[in-house]
């Protein structure tokens, strides 16, 4: 009875080791699969804030004053803007300077020869003070962001010192401009770019810089956005 007993457990251990052995295998197999396949996964998009509904939102105009360059190759070709789809913020890069001294300089162009290197302008810009410069029609392309000129707006900031931070009027007078432009065009948050957002360029540097700082001013136009759909609300329940 004894050895019987001995050669019976001998064949149950015999086969709870292969039954294990086998599980081991298969669970480093399927692990080893779900591993190689997450790799190709693709990574989670972060949801981009969404504005308001257009179509509740009034944003008033900004005082904006039109001093518009004259036409000319290098700095207003008066090539038309079939459509907005977007607004490019900029930085001057010349510390101190104001909104018409930098307009002046893209004035100053249209006596340079045609070249790639002459060609500079903007729609907008905003000064220290928080004056607005129209420089080029809402309709016409300016020479600023590279292959996006043809469907978007550009917006030149001035800036008090090198570091690029804009001035509290500047900064305010950019969202304001950015939100009316944005109502009035309908354009999407993932559209408000930076000239970084396109060649890589360091600018505006500041905003380059500081992603926080990029990251609040966005913020700070959709909640002007909220805003105004909020007034428009309380003025249509009166």
């Amino acid at each position: 009875m004894a050895g019987k007993r001995k050669k019976y457990t001998k064949d149950f251990l015999k086969k709870r080791n292969i039954i294990i052995a086998t599980s081991l295998v298969m669970i480093l197999f399927f692990s080893i699969v779900i591993g190689v396949s997450g790799l190709h996964k693709e990574p989670v998009q972060k949801k981009i804030p969404v504005f308001p509904d257009y179509s509740k939102i009034t944003v008033k105009a900004p005082v904006v004053k039109e001093k518009l360059l004259t036409q000319n190759v290098n700095s207003r070709p008066g090539i038309a803007l079939k459509k907005v789809n977007g607004v490019v913020i900029h930085y001057t890069a010349n510390p101190g300077t104001d909104a018409m001294a930098n307009r002046n300089y893209f004035e100053s162009r249209k006596k340079r020869k045609d070249s790639k290197e002459n060609k500079v302008s903007s729609n907008y810009i905003i000064g220290l003070d928080g004056t607005i410069i129209r420089c080029v029609p809402d309709t016409e392309i300016a020479y600023a962001s590279n292959q996006r000129n043809a469907d978007t707006l550009s917006i030149e900031c001035c800036h008090p010192d090198k570091s690029g931070k804009f001035s509290t009027a500047t900064y305010q007078s950019l969202i304001h401009l950015v939100a009316y432009l944005c109502d009035r065009y309908e354009i999407s948050l993932s559209q408000i770019i930076r000239h970084y957002d396109i060649t890589g360029k360091n600018c505006p540097k500041y905003y380059v810089e500081n992603e926080n700082a990029w990251k609040q001013l966005k913020q700070d136009i959709v909640s002007y956005l909220k805003r105004s759909m909020n007034n428009k609300n309380t003025k249509d329940t009166m």
